[in-house]
């Protein structure tokens, strides 16, 4: 299994056996959140911004406004910290200690780069739409000229993360379980609903394929 090699910003050190430095475990977690955060320094304060995202190997990219504060500071090369979070159950225990979450996690430092090539660019947009619905791309309008020149790219090599993990029931103090509290996990998970036509949508246009497909895949 192949692993990025573990720095001192990514060692765990609080419940380090939930950590994990596996590639394909930090992909997973990635390419499933629906969106990360991202965090900044501008000038001397602190900015944690989430942003819509897509995995490509072992790099994440951005895009949005060349007028937008975050991408700017990501395109001077200032250090940032990208984070992703999945929520997948509430842990409740017999004591209010020991009450958590299930949960996988992803934090990533590092610098980012622009993407100024025009047809990598165009290519990368193009699978950020086909991540938000797969088919997607092939409806919507292209960007034109204008759109491309007002959108930043933005990519950020995964060369620096951790992941963390917890799963499983609660764990309580030895003499908690003999107590007639109830214990356990509540699972979660995002699923879609159903879709609201645009008002200014005319009736003869039909939901396409691949949105029921998607809402299928996602209930």
């Amino acid at each position: 299994m192949a692993v990025l090699a573990p720095t001192p910003r990514t060692t765990l050190k609080r419940a380090p056996t939930r950590g994990s430095h596996e590639i394909d475990t930090l992909h997973r977690i990635l390419d499933l959140a629906p969106i990360v955060h991202v965090g900044i320094n501008v000038h001397a304060q602190p900015a944690i911004i989430p942003t819509f995202h897509l995995r490509i190997g072992d790099a994440l990219y951005f895009h949005g406004s060349t007028a937008n504060r975050m991408f700017r500071v990501l395109a001077s090369g200032e250090p940032a910290c990208v984070t992703a979070s999945l929520i997948d159950g509430l842990v409740l225990a017999r004591s209010a200690f020991h009450h958590s979450m299930n949960y996988r996690s992803v934090v990533i430092y590092g610098t980012a780069e622009t993407v100024n090539d025009a047809t990598e660019k165009a290519k990368i947009l193009t699978g950020l739409i086909e991540k938000l619905v797969p088919g997607r791309s092939k409806d919507a309008r292209a960007p034109n000229e204008t759109e491309l020149k007002r959108t930043l790219l933005i990519r950020f090599p995964i060369v620096e993360a951790s992941a963390k993990i917890r799963s499983g029931g609660p764990i309580d103090d030895e003499e908690d379980y003999e107590s007639d509290i109830w214990a356990g996990v509540v699972p979660l998970k995002t699923v879609a609903l159903s879709p609201i036509r645009d008002d200014l949508l005319p009736d003869s246009i039909p939901q396409p394929e691949y949105l029921s497909r998607y809402l299928k895949e996602h209930q």
